[in-house]
């Protein structure tokens, strides 16, 4: 832990003489904020506006959980005004930054705080059998699944922006308003599809980033592995029992995740039939993603046009 702190004050000081001058460079009087992941970043970006600066730390395209901050994220931080960040394990080296950082005058906002946690499964299969406990309980850290919890998640993010920028407050909570409703729209429309569907459960021959989702709007799900598990090949096991429920209860789609290389997916439909569908957990975007102007609700929404493919 001590190597760790050394390491990262050792880091500051190395970036602060390198990139000092270039962070500094932009409007001074703009409210400055950094966020971790892209679905900080979009939701902070439409309450932001033209009234600030939103900056992302996680490159297009690259694996969220195998991010590590360069000496020029280091600045970024240590600049900023607000610090949105998912606060989850996966984001473990945060808490060092902050700590390095002393009584610096900036608000940190952790989106994990905005809902309760939800245990991931033990079991590949997502058996509700609840966790084992002890060391190895483990919790889904996507909270932004839920566009429910989202809207909070926006709440606070502008309750912060308008205690560092007052006199931009009344845009903050206008465009907020706007957006949050956009969110529940979405909401309500993800709700009429599962009430309407047929079936309630999910097939994913890939991981399951989507506790949040599926508790959210009722739904069962059986996947290869649980939460974002490092595992790159599911036990025969998990792989018989997908293909059995896929069979059994007739699930017409099989989900895979972005940036995923499909095999399992492909293995079960090549054994049930089933089409391959995209279920994107929005962590993060591809750079022809960002390209073509996808956003969290694009996403979500193409999302609730697979959903109503493989539910009914």
């Amino acid at each position: 832990m001590k190597r760790i702190k050394a390491f990262i004050c050792v880091l500051f000081l190395l970036s602060a003489s390198l990139f000092g001058c270039e962070v500094k460079s932009g409007v001074e009087n703009k409210l400055k904020i950094v966020a971790t992941i892209f679905p900080a970043y979009d939701f902070a970006h439409n309450i932001a506006g033209d009234s600030a600066d939103v900056s992302l730390l996680l490159p297009p395209g690259v694996e969220a959980h195998s991010y590590e901050p360069t000496p020029k994220d280091m600045v970024l931080i240590q600049n900023c005004d607000i610090f949105i960040c998912n606060g989850g394990e996966s984001e473990s080296w945060i808490d060092e930054i902050i700590d390095s950082l002393g009584d610096r005058d900036f608000t940190v906002i952790k989106m994990l705080d905005c809902a309760g946690k939800l245990l991931e499964e033990d079991e590949p299969d997502g058996a509700a059998q609840g966790n084992k406990g002890g060391d190895d309980l483990e919790y889904d850290e996507h909270i932004w699944t839920s566009p429910v919890i989202c809207a909070d998640i926006c709440n606070k993010i502008t309750d912060a922006m308008c205690k560092k920028d007052a006199g931009n407050s009344s845009e903050y909570k206008d465009r907020c308003i706007k957006y949050s409703d956009k969110l529940l729209s979405l909401s309500k429309d993800i709700e009429k599809t599962v009430e309407g569907s047929k079936r309630k459960e999910l097939i994913f021959g890939d991981r399951f980033p989507f506790k949040y989702f599926a508790d959210e709007y009722g739904l069962s799900y059986y996947a290869a592995f649980p939460g974002c598990s490092t595992q790159t090949e599911p036990s025969a096991a998990a792989m018989a029992r997908l293909i059995e429920k896929t069979n059994e209860d007739k699930i017409p789609a099989i989900f895979y995740i972005e940036m995923s290389n499909r095999s399992v997916a492909d293995t079960l439909s090549e054994a049930t039939g089933a089409k391959e569908l995209l279920f994107h957990s929005c962590h993060n975007l591809t750079r022809d993603e960002l390209e073509r102007g996808e956003d969290y609700l694009s996403l979500m929404r193409k999302n609730l046009e697979n959903l109503q493919i493989a539910l009914n």
